[in-house]
């Protein structure tokens, strides 16, 4: 993300904050600070455009997302090189990350939202079937604010915007400081697409306005970033009797297992480590690999991390570090690991042929969980790997997290594959792939532990943004009512018998 300067306040006493490339150090723009004031009168423009919005029916909503699908191909290239010029991240992991993956989230929505929305009739059980009816109505919440990160600035802030929206809500976003003008894009977006005016917004500014808009009188808050942040959302929204859902860190764990191919699992690996520089909340973070194959393993590493180019400009594989503050962590974690016997097997280093911030693609071994880069997230280009003597003991120490939002394992027998992932304890699991859920539009994304809560994405996270509200038909119009009152010995011994045969016999289980 971009490096930030303090300027001299505006004409207006407002705080200004100047925007350079992590990679080339140079400026790219200038923001304001927007302040509490600001969030008061958004979210009173939002109050006024939401009602004629949920108004629409959810496939009326959905055709303004099938617009911006199709203004998002037209203008995929000018988003590439925002994004670039926000992180310094390739030009190809921009196109994946950040325009095909919205493009994807757009199509999806526009063509499931009405399916996944849709009121819902259900079956009652037992006796209630012949009494009650029921249906399930997925009604908005109203005004929604979305708290995106640095490290995926467009699609983190286009994602969870357009859930919210199609699910019938206005939103305010606040997209990070250091990465402002993708947010600014998103706006632009999908107001070209024709949305209404004040229903979808965007607050620039740093921690001040994040706070302000968490505690402005919205309806739900979708927070993105820091666990360290994420508790102070969460705090927020528990005092206000707000819901939630808070994506935080990580910690991934990738087991690999004697029966694998390596190649194949060399190739994973590298890829869950170094793409987006690290800075993924569920890139691949500690490896642990049975002893039998970790010499050969490591080695097939080691050279495809060698073939890796790092740069800022034409044709490279790995950016630069987003966030000043993030290299410092890095090295923090660095300095600690080698101070404790990690070994350095390539990278370990700032990158010194390059001006800006660049971390070398890194990889260690001899390590434990007694070194930080085992146990804390260093968000970066690190690839730690350790031996284990068998697969239970790789479990133990992939579980043996603070953190808990996604992993992966890497085996020749998808279905041991599959039961070793049943037991991480771990908000996503993956077999044969780096950690790639979020990117499975169907698929619920959310962690466990520190790694947040609630989830986000696909049938779960888009009903998140709606209240499920249950409605309750009387099939006799309400002639039971008659017999409630009053009270006997009589009605209650009935009532007993009744229990004693509905749950004391099979007969009465199996109709129960």
């Amino acid at each position: 993300m971009a490096i930030v300067t303090p300027l001299e306040p505006s004409s207006d006493n407002r705080r200004r904050l100047a925007l350079a490339s992590p990679a080339t150090l140079e400026p790219i723009g200038e923001i304001e600070v927007q302040t509490s004031a600001d969030v008061a009168a958004a979210v009173e423009r939002a109050r006024k455009a939401q009602p004629d919005w949920a108004g629409l029916s959810v496939s009326e909503r959905a055709r303004y997302l099938a617009r911006a699908l199709q203004i998002l191909l037209a203008r995929q290239d000018e988003i590439i090189e925002t994004v670039i010029s926000e992180t310094g991240k390739p030009r190809t992991e921009a196109l994946q990350m950040e325009v095909f993956a919205v493009g994807d989230a757009l199509n999806f929505y526009s063509k499931n939202a009405e399916r996944i929305l849709k009121t819902q009739k259900r079956k009652l059980h037992g006796m209630l079937r012949f009494m009650k009816r029921l249906r399930i109505v997925y009604r908005p919440l109203g005004v929604v604010a979305v708290i995106s990160p640095w490290n995926g600035p467009f699609v983190l802030a286009m994602n969870p915007s357009i859930q919210a929206l199609v699910a019938g809500n206005a939103v305010i976003l606040k997209p990070s400081e250091v990465t402002p003008f993708s947010g600014l894009l998103v706006a632009d977006i999908l107001k070209e697409a024709g949305l209404p005016e004040g229903l979808f917004q965007v607050l620039t500014g740093d921690g001040e306005t994040g706070a302000a808009l968490c505690r402005g009188g919205v309806d739900k808050v979708s927070f993105t970033g820091s666990v360290a942040t994420g508790r102070k959302v969460a705090v927020s929204c528990a005092e206000q009797l707000i819901p939630c859902t808070l994506e935080l860190g990580g910690k991934d764990a990738m087991i690999v297992c004697e029966d694998v191919n390596l190649d194949y699992a060399a190739a994973g690996a590298v890829a869950g480590a170094f793409m987006n520089t690290g800075q993924y909340c569920c890139g691949t973070e500690r490896v642990y690999v049975v002893e039998a194959v970790a010499d050969e393993f490591t080695q097939k590493v080691v050279e495809r991390v060698s073939r890796l180019r790092q740069g800022f400009e034409g044709e490279f594989d790995v950016g630069a570090i987003f966030w000043p503050q993030q290299l410092e962590i890095i090295e923090s974690h660095m300095t600690d690991a080698k101070a404790k016997g990690a070994q350095v097997l390539a990278g370990g280093r700032r990158n010194p042929e390059l001006a800006g911030l660049f971390y070398e693609p890194t990889v260690l071994t001899s390590v434990d969980h007694g070194m930080q880069i085992m146990s804390e997230e260093t968000f970066g280009p690190i690839l730690p790997i350790m031996r284990v003597a068998d697969e239970e003991e790789a479990l133990r120490l992939a579980n043996d997290s603070e953190y808990g939002l996604g992993g992966n394992i890497w085996t020749r027998d998808t279905s041991k594959g599959v039961r070793m992932a049943e037991r991480m304890a771990s908000g996503s699991v993956c077999v044969n792939d780096m950690t790639m859920t979020y990117g499975v539009q169907e698929a619920p994304f959310g962690g466990l532990k520190h790694s947040g809560v609630g989830q986000v994405n696909g049938e779960t996270g888009l009903r998140g943004y709606s209240h499920a509200e249950p409605i309750i038909v009387d099939r006799r119009s309400g002639k039971m009512a008659e017999s409630r009152y009053p009270y006997s010995a009589k009605t209650d011994s009935g009532m007993q018998k009744f229990m004693n045969l509905l749950w004391g016999t099979s007969i009465g289980r199996m109709l129960g």
